[in-house]
């Protein structure tokens, strides 16, 4: 697997707790968009991100942004 399944065409927006998240770079998590070990034997691994603050995160779902794990709006240019 060299290229993330995109799991959806656009963010999931969620609201964000101020903890650790691990962000699914991989898209075969079925936490979406969280990661849940579905990576194990790829050359995939979760962006750790410590998250600072109360409020909305748009997490990346198409798995292409350049931005990563925050969606940057590349889903609209995508072709599914």
């Amino acid at each position: 697997m060299s290229k993330p399944k995109c799991c959806q065409k656009m963010p999931y927006v969620l609201k964000g707790e101020k903890k650790k998240y691990a962000w699914c770079a991989c898209g075969e998590s079925s936490n979406q968009p969280f990661c849940d070990g579905s990576h194990k034997g790829t050359n995939f691994t979760p962006i750790i991100v410590d998250n600072e603050k109360e409020g909305n995160i748009a997490w990346c779902g198409c798995k292409a942004t350049s931005n990563a794990p925050f969606c940057d709006g590349t889903h609209s240019k995508l072709s599914l």
